[in-house]
Formats: C-alpha cells, structure tokens, sequence
C-alpha cells in the first residue's frame, strides 16, 4: 500500500479472459461422455449479412455486491474486537490483553525460522565530517543477502542508542531521499542507524533479467508476485519481511558502538508496515516510530485501498486483530504514530487506533508513552515527521536536545551501494522463490496421497467452509433482450448462498420461463463459469457440444461471487490488475480465515442444494478456467454431482509454487494447501464421477486464455 502503487495491466492482460477454443474433436475426449468427432454448436449463428455475431454489453447487475459483504463482515470483526477491548478496566486486564494479542500475532507470523550465521561483511566506508557509513552485506537466512548502510557517528562517547531504520516502497530503497534523511539526520544526532533494503527494492531485487533490470515493476509487483505464491506453501511475506529486521536488529547488536538496552525502529509506509510488525514481534526494541501505515483494517477495506501481501497477515481478522494491537503488543515501551493530514490512509483510522491504545497505556501507568503526530503533508516521511521521530527518540536516549533536523548532503544513490553493479542477483544467491519452490518439492515428497473420506475431510477443512442448511432463497430477475444463447429462452435466478451474498444462475430454456425454475427432470448440467456466464454461453464451444448431447438435461449455468454479474468495480483499477478488486478480496478472505475459493466454492455447492430442491439431483457438474477450481472441491464433496467435465482446470498447486512465472490469480489459490493434497488428488478421486479433462492449464496460461 504505497504511493508508487499503480502497477500496470500484466502483458498479456488478456490471459485471463474467456474465448472460444474451438470445437473438440473426438480425440481429446475420453471414453466418457465423449463427443461425437464433427458435432455442430448449437450457438445460432448471427443474422445472414450481420458480418458477425452482434456486440453485447457485459451484464453485471450486482457490480458492489462483494464489497458490501466484505465491509460487513470487517465491521463485524471490530464490532467484536472493541467489546473484547472495553472489557479491559485494570492492569491485571491489560497486562493479559498484552499477552493475549502477542501469541495471536505470533499465530499469525509464526513459527520463525532457525537463526543462522549472518556472514556479514562491509564492502566499503563512505567518510563524512560527524559520522561515517559502512556498505554492509549479512544474510537473513543462508545465501539470501540483506544489503545495508550503517551510519557511525564520529567523536562520541561509545556506546550509543541507536536504531534499525526500515524503508518504505521506493525502487532506490535505503537510498531514497527521505530513508537517506532520517538515518543521516539520525547519525548527526549521536545515533548508530542501520537502514536495509527491503526485499524487491534497493539491491534486493528477486526478478531481475540478464543486464539486472527488474522483470516485473519492482516493489509491490514483485511482493504481490513472491508473497501470493507462497500462501501455497503455507509462507507469508510478511514474516519474511519480518525476519530480516528481526536479523538486522541481531547484526546491529554485534557492534561494539550500540548500547544494547537503547535501540529504537522506524519506518513510513511499506517501513511503517515493517516497523509495526516488528513492534509487536521483537521485544528487544526500547522505543519505536512507525508511520504512514498504523489505521484500522476496516478504514482500508471502506475506502478500497488495496496492501502488499505483507501487510495484510493471515488470520489476523479473524482472530480479532487490528493495527492497534500490533501496537498493543509492544506496550509499555514508548511508541509514537506517524501519519500525515493529507495522506491515502484515512487518518481517521489513526485517531481510531490512538485512542484504543490511551486506554491501555495508562492501565499500565505508562499513558505519557503513547503519542501520535499529524504532519500537514501527503504520504511520506517528511521533515515534520522526521522532527517528531527526532524529539521523541531523543526523549527515550537524552543523547541530544534538538528540536529540529540538522543540516544534511544526501548521497548519490549508486554510491551507497553494498555490491559493485548494485544488485546482489549478480552473485546468484537465493530468491525468495527458490525457497518456495524447495518448499513445495520438498512437501511433494513427504506428503502421503489422500483418497476417499480423508482428502474430502482435508478439502473441506483447507476451503474453510460455513454450515449448509435448508434452501436457499432466491430472486427471479426480469429478462433483457436476447443474448443469444445455446436455448432460445433464458431465466436468471439470484441465489442466496450467505447472507449478503448470491450466485447468478441462468437456466436455459425451449420455451419463455418467468417463473421458478420447472420440476421434472432429474438430470442437470450446471456450468460454472471462468469469468463470465453470459459471454460464455455464447463464446464457449465445449459448453455448446454438451448441452447438444444431453437434450434430456436442464441446463444453467452459474456465475459464482466476485465473477461476472457480481465483478467489483472497487479499487480505482482495472479487475485484472495485480492489485486489482480480485485481489483486494481474496487477500481480505485470508485475514478472515476463509479462502475466496472456499466461498466460491460454498457458492457452487448452495447452487446445487438449490437444484435438488427442484428435483435436479443428478448433476453433471462442467467447469471452466477460474471456475474449474470450485467446480472441482464442490463435486468432491456433493453426492448429487455424479459427471464432471472441466476446460482449461489448473493441473496442479504444486507447478504453481514450483514455477518462477504462473499466471494464475491468489483468488485461486489455498492457503497451506500443499501440506495436506493437491489438485491430482481431487483429479483421480473424480474419476469415479467420469471426469473428462479438457485443455488443462499449467502455472503458465496460454496468450488465448
């Protein structure tokens, strides 16, 4: 969540989006349900002398229906969360609520790896008149190098506090102007500052090419890129994050010149992020100033803003945390909030979180340690800013009385650099991929084959899915015009599956249907679109050849939440950006411990509770791209699906989080799901509900899809 977060549409913006592919023939079909070789659509064709099949507008008549849900179930959370708070009178209560939100975070950030080696070693000393820097390279963990610049001051009485500075979203890292100020402003002062690069910024590149150029935007596009991967493996980029300040607090604490019982963290944006978490995780920090970051979860998800993989921890909703008690974690040490009045983040949510934590500070007899500050600038870590950080360090250490920032010469960015061509790639150490991909291989072979009633029990548990009970209620939509669809007539029904929350199912008809869907047939064929059942109906050949060969079945076809009829127009970008609406909500979805696909799926399976009602208890459940994944968990756990067909199904997690490049969007993804099954487990299980397989996906989707 950052300035410079206006991450452009991936190459192939098309990737993702329905097309035709183009009638089947009779080889790519197994035995099962096989299509005759030759078999004709029966999409009608365009008017004789049209040219072509008419223009349709997309239909999406529920456009704020998954963002109204979300900021339900967000307030939901907080109006919970602050009952648990004002039930906090004494210090005894606030002393357990510490201890409390810190095994929670620690739910949510945990286990941390082994500590290992640092190797560092200093590349090279910048001399200034009052302080030098020292070009320092450690390792976080063994060959992932941490590039950072140590500032010494000159002519002190030896120790000295000091403080681990963390940067904020910039391709520059350490260097940028504002994080080069603070630490230098900082060092003047009489402080040791050690500021690093985060991963994907600075030096730290994970996707760079041949001549050390990043493959994809740096910063956020590379979080987004390294961090949704990893959920797979049951990893969270924040933790990673995390864990190199936690080992740059460990290097810091090994020189001689740092008085260990006076080290102090601060950071703006993606640093603010940083030094929050680190507030709450490390308890060896005597002080803290994190800013530009510390809201509440609802005010971002309100206002559409849309955070890095790193600041959003899973689970952290749904166990009733919130910015403030990141911060609560670290009571009573001093602590002071940064923001500016002009800044993206609603400052009313700051305000929010300030007054949430007065509370508690002074049942701790510490309220004088609990400040919070409003520069009048936009996002970023102005002079102000850097003044209020200055005063209330210098407050903690008494190593100065300034009031304001002294003089400061900024370096040129390529002369703070750690390694010669200003990348560590170059030395071919580990990426945070590599890990993940050794993760995922090493979880492959350890994990034993699920079958039968234990992988259906580890699909449910890993979707996360709600109790299931009665039947649904739904609307009857009025009809539009023509759409031309594979049937003449078409019907569209809003099914409630949750409360705040319906699928748009369409059923097919050869005569007009205004009403509730018709009894009599026991056979069905449920669709499960990829991004959109209205396009589909007429661009998906395969979709067409069924509906041709079961003329004894009902025919519907489904848009499941946030696809289709329901696709979010939030976000200010476009749905497929990286940080796009799909994202917005899927990463809000593991915060809240239900993975948007276990909801999609929770979708499918209330559509077809709602087709049993009706008689339909025989299914053949087809599923396409995105929507072959819940089509997929919903026919593992149905008996009133007895035939899948999927296009275009991913092959697998495991090629995902083995892959350097996927495609695939983390609306699709699982979290942890490679520690218990993967899709191959579902794929041969179905196999007893003749599944046909159709043009299979890998990591990568072709340019057509």
């Amino acid at each position: 969540m950052n300035a410079d977060a206006s991450i452009p549409n991936p190459s192939r913006r098309a990737l993702l989006q329905s097309t035709s592919l183009g009638l089947l023939g009779a080889s790519l079909l197994g035995p099962a349900g096989a299509l005759a070789a030759g078999a004709s659509s029966t999409v009608r064709p365009a008017p004789a002398g049209s040219g072509s099949q008419p223009e349709f507008a997309p239909l999406n008549r529920f456009p704020r229906m998954v963002q109204e849900f979300f900021v339900e179930q967000l307030r939901a959370c907080e109006r919970q969360a602050n009952a648990r708070r004002a039930a906090i009178r004494s210090k005894r209560d606030a002393e357990e609520y510490v201890r409390e939100v810190r095994g929670k975070i620690q739910q949510c950030f945990g286990p941390w790896p082994e500590k290992t080696p640092l190797n560092p070693r200093i590349t090279g000393v910048i001399e200034r008149d009052t302080y030098r820097i020292e070009k320092v390279i450690f390792e976080s963990r063994p060959r992932f190098p941490v590039t950072a610049n140590l500032y010494v001051p000159k002519g002190r009485s030896l120790p000295l506090p000091a403080v681990v500075g963390t940067c904020g979203h910039s391709t520059e890292g350490k260097a940028a102007g504002p994080y080069q100020s603070f630490a230098q402003g900082l060092a003047r002062l009489g402080y040791v500052v050690l500021i690093f690069d985060p991963v994907s910024q600075g030096e730290r590149l994970q996707y760079a090419d041949a001549d050390l150029k990043p493959r994809m935007s740096a910063g956020v596009r590379e979080h987004l890129h390294a961090g949704n991967q990893q959920f797979l493996v049951g990893e969270f980029l924040g933790s990673w994050r995390t864990w190199d300040g936690i080992r740059a607090l460990d290097y810091l604490l090994t020189r001689p010149e740092v008085d260990p019982s006076q080290v102090g963290v601060t950071g703006i944006s993606g640093g603010g992020t940083a030094s929050t978490w680190l507030c709450a995780v490390e308890p060896r920090w005597a002080m803290a100033a994190p800013g530009c970051f510390v809201i509440t979860f609802r005010r971002n998800l309100e206002n559409e803003l849309p955070a890095d993989t790193e600041q959003c921890p899973p689970r952290a909703l749904a166990l009733g945390l919130d910015h403030s008690d990141f911060i609560a974690a670290f009571a009573p040490k001093p602590v002071i909030l940064l923001d500016q009045e002009k800044d993206y983040f609603d400052v009313r949510g700051l305000e929010e979180t300030y007054e949430r934590l007065r509370p508690l500070f002074r049942l701790l007899g510490r309220e004088q340690d609990i400040a919070m500050v409003l520069g009048p600038d936009y996002h970023g870590y102005s002079q102000a800013l850097r003044e209020a950080m200055y005063r209330w360090f210098n407050d903690v250490t008494r190593i100065s009385a300034a009031q304001t920032e002294p003089a400061l010469v900024l370096e040129k960015p390529e002369d703070l650099w750690c390694t010669p061509r200003g990348q560590v790639v170059a030395d071919g150490p580990r990426t945070i991929f590599s890990f993940t991909q050794e993760a995922a291989v090493a979880l492959r072979q350890r994990r034993t084959p699920l079958a039968g009633e234990s992988l259906r029990q580890a699909v449910a548990d890993t979707l996360k899915l709600p109790p299931r009970e009665g039947v649904p209620e739904f609307r009857i939509l009025r009809p539009g015009r023509s759409r031309i669809y594979p049937k003449r007539y078409a019907a569209t029904y809003a099914v409630e599956t949750e409360p705040g929350i319906m699928a748009l199912v369409c059923r097919l008809s050869d005569v007009p249907l205004l009403s509730r869907p018709p009894r009599g047939l026991k056979r069905a064929l449920l669709y499960v679109s990829h991004r959109s059942a209205d396009a589909e109906l007429r661009d998906e050949s395969l979709l067409g050849e069924l509906i041709a060969r079961e003329p004894e079945s009902a025919v519907f076809a489904c848009d499941v939440r946030g696809i289709g009829e329901s696709e979010p127009n939030t976000c200010g970008v476009d749905f497929l950006n990286p940080y796009g609406p799909d994202y917005f909500y899927a990463i809000h979805s593991l915060m809240l411990d239900r993975p948007y696909l276990g909801q999609k799926t929770h979708d499918v399976l209330r559509v077809l509770d709602w087709l049993k009602a009706y008689g339909h208890s025989e299914v053949h459940l087809v599923g396409k791209g995105w929507g072959a994944l819940p089509a997929t968990f919903a026919a593992m756990l149905s008996a009133d699906v007895v035939q899948v067909t999927l296009k275009n199904a991913l092959t697998s997690y495991g090629e995902v989080a083995e892959s350097e490049d996927y495609d695939w969007p983390l609306s699709c993804f699982l979290p942890g799901v490679l520690r218990r099954f993967d899709l191959p487990d579902c794929y041969r299980a179905l196999q007893a509900k003749k599944l046909l397989q159709v043009e299979p996906w890998g990591a990568r989707i072709p340019a057509s899809g």
